[in-house]
């Protein structure tokens, strides 16, 4: 029998089954979530080159529209001012410490909600928002199971802080403290050097609520969000810090890292919304793990509603001090 007079072959009776079209994965219950918009700066800290792509291929597994934007230097803050003008529901930020406070800050109570993703050095933010270090585990986990949460702070000289401002000399610690943490110990000790050498050249004089001044070497002032002492944003968490000498200050630094530093006799703690610090020179300060310096007299305010974030509920407060 020639191939002529052979039946034509079944070309549908071994075909493979069609492929079922994937479900998309279920987005958060608690908001609205139809326009979404991430902000990734491959060049911050832990972000990469790869980001933006990975970025693009987890939002496409969720039925959103959603558009990513990858940061330019020299456009970045044309960039942000677009972002927020587009007005998404929720704006997510991969870039570092200082970028998202600036996009949180420009946003405010009433814009869109911000999501600062751990793009940065220290993510003491996303660390309290989302207790991860992990950008695409707390992108997941904002998607599917955040909501709007009202986030405290405070701000001064123009400069908004979300977690915690370390005013003072003492400052000089928050570097040697964040390598400790990282297990960087050699890194650790050389900044632990400096600030001793630099930890007491003059005092600052501290003024809460327009109360009695108070001089001391260091002022922390926590937010609401992760402060152990305070339950509700009555104020930013002030803690007056004065060690008697270098021995007290190791001890000190010492207990801030590994124990609870308010059980220190030479740190007093109260709540506060307007705080007024004055010095002889320019203080050194680090605002949410960013350093900077200040002027002689300078005044933080405290901020109630800052901005609103799309996390958890509660947020996770990793960095809870």
């Amino acid at each position: 029998m020639t191939d002529a007079l052979m039946p034509a072959p079944d070309d549908t009776r071994d075909a493979p089954d069609e492929v079922a079209a994937v479900e998309p994965r279920v987005l958060t219950p608690h908001v609205a979530l139809s326009r979404v918009t991430v902000l990734v700066n491959p060049l911050s800290g832990s972000v990469g080159p790869r980001a933006y792509g990975e970025v693009r291929d987890i939002l496409a597994e969720y039925d959103c529209r959603s558009e990513v934007v990858e940061l330019v230097g020299s456009t970045l803050n044309d960039q942000i001012a677009a972002a927020l003008a587009e007005a998404p529901d929720v704006l997510f930020v991969l870039a570092g410490d200082g970028t998202a406070r600036a996009v949180a800050s420009r946003a405010g109570h009433d814009g869109p909600l911000i999501a600062p993703l751990p793009g940065g050095t220290m993510n003491m933010l996303p660390k309290s928002l989302y207790g991860t270090t992990d950008w695409k585990a707390a992108l997941r986990d904002a998607l599917e199971n955040g909501a709007a949460q009202t986030v405290s702070g405070g701000v001064v000289e123009g400069e908004a802080f979300y977690c915690a401002g370390i005013f003072g000399s003492p400052a000089l610690w928050a570097p040697a403290r964040e390598a400790m943490r990282t297990g960087k110990l050699s890194l650790a000790w050389t900044y632990g050097r400096r600030a001793l050498k630099r930890a007491f050249s003059g005092k600052i004089r501290v003024e809460l609520d327009g109360g009695k001044v108070r001089r001391s070497e260091a002022l922390v002032l926590i937010s609401p969000m992760i402060s152990r002492a305070l339950d509700e944003p009555v104020g930013l968490e002030a803690a007056a810090m004065d060690p008697d000498d270098a021995a007290q200050a190791f001890r000190l630094a010492a207990s801030a890292l590994f124990s609870d530093w308010r059980q220190d006799p030479s740190v007093v703690t109260q709540a506060a919304r307007r705080i007024r610090i004055r010095a002889r020179s320019r203080i050194p300060a680090v605002l949410d793990g960013e350093p900077t310096l200040l002027p002689a007299d300078t005044t933080v305010r405290f901020l109630p509603k800052a901005f609103r974030a799309l996390a958890p509920m509660p947020p996770a407060a990793e960095d809870s001090v």
